[in-house]
């Protein structure tokens, strides 16, 4: 966010805890949008909890600067980059959560030393989140599972839940969702539990709300519906996690699935973390990252930001960010200066397996900087 926008949101939220464990942002569409500009490049990131900046490492950029406000989302990148770099692929997987691990503290011990003083004294503090396995860490992940643990067994039986998660072609898909799930308990209690009252009480801070407009349960229910009859079910980490508490094999985000593991792992170096406000970041980029956060500002701090991130970017820099639920795209007034690119966009929005956000957007700059300014190193 910009320096002033940054403040504003620094404090009406709060970020000295985990928010997200995990991120909850396609990572697959991210890359196949920043793809062409990203080999050998050098790329902004969101940092969240790590997922998205590690899964850019795929696409072999020279340099991932992943940045946050939070330094307790910070802390969560450190702790994966650790792990990613000490473990092997099954500790891996049972330290971060994925699967049963007894000995977590244990590991955690292990990988210590190879932290910051920050995250350190971070995760010491929160033995706990290390116990449970830090995808699991953010109160993002504990709304979710009081979803599963308490309003799903309401609505459905255990082998209906199951059954959603099978392999069928789309017109079954669409028959089983409009003859089975889609219940009038569900419809009811979706709309309690994804209301903008208990989302901001249990999930998202309040603050994130300051810019939406219409009922949030209603416009997150035909996105749902969207996912669940045209989307594949089996193999989407996002509705593996909410339906299971976990990301199985077939449903793997991409930054720990096989094919992708040990490039991640080899190109941990090329990943440095920041904190402070996207447009903080040093020097000139050739792809951005920015998750969703230009909702959380008003017009004129969405400009301001938007213009500042330019003066970060070369002729061809792509701008990659969701909207949830606040409309917010290129500002008009820099339209000799950026080309949205509308098309791509809408196609891999409609491949979106986390499918609550309303809209994706890809941007292409055409100039960079102001007439009569340079770019910043």
């Amino acid at each position: 966010m910009s320096e002033v926008a940054g403040a504003r949101i620094g404090t009406r939220a709060r970020f000295g805890f985990v928010r997200y464990g995990s991120v909850w942002e396609d990572a697959d569409i991210l890359c196949e949008a920043l793809a062409p500009m990203a080999a050998g490049g050098r790329l902004l990131s969101v940092a969240s909890a790590g997922d998205n900046a590690l899964a850019l490492l795929t696409l072999d950029p020279a340099q991932v600067v992943a940045i946050d406000l939070s330094p307790a989302q910070l802390a969560c990148v450190e702790l994966r980059m650790a792990a990613l770099g000490q473990l092997d692929e099954p500790a891996l997987v049972g330290f971060l959560g994925l699967e049963a691990a007894p000995d977590r503290a244990d590991t955690y011990a292990g990988l210590r030393s190879s932290l910051s003083s920050g995250a350190r004294s971070f995760w010491d503090a929160h033995p706990g989140a290390i116990a449970r396995g830090i995808i699991h860490s953010g109160k993002f992940e504990r709304y979710l599972q009081a979803f599963r643990k308490y309003l799903l067994p309401v609505v459905h039986r255990r082998s209906r839940i199951e059954a959603l998660r099978r392999d069928r072609p789309l017109e079954e898909r669409r028959a089983f969702y409009d003859d089975e799930w889609d219940t009038r308990r569900w419809r009811t209690l979706f709309g309690v539990f994804f209301s903008r009252r208990v989302m901001g009480w249990m999930g998202r801070d309040p603050a994130f709300f300051a810019h939406v407009e219409g009922t949030v349960s209603e416009r997150i229910l035909a996105r749902t519906r969207y996912a669940l009859t045209e989307l594949p079910a089996r193999t989407n980490p996002y509705l593996a996690y909410i339906l299971t508490g976990t990301y199985p094999p077939e449903a793997r985000p991409r930054y720990l699935r096989p094919e992708h593991l040990d490039q991640v792992r080899d190109r941990l170096g090329r990943i440095e973390l920041r904190q402070g406000s996207v447009e903080e970041a040093p020097g000139v980029f050739d792809g951005m990252n920015l998750s969703n956060i230009f909702e959380y500002m008003d017009s004129a701090d969405h400009l301001g930001c938007y213009r500042a991130l330019l003066e970060r970017a070369r002729p061809g820099t792509r701008l990659a960010y969701w909207n949830l639920l606040v409309p917010r795209t290129a500002p008009p007034s820099l339209e000799d200066r950026v080309r949205p690119l509308e098309e791509l966009a809408r196609e891999l929005h409609a491949r979106d397996q986390a499918w609550f956000y309303e809209a994706f957007h890809v941007d292409e700059v055409t100039s960079s900087a102001e007439k009569g300014t340079e770019a910043p190193e």
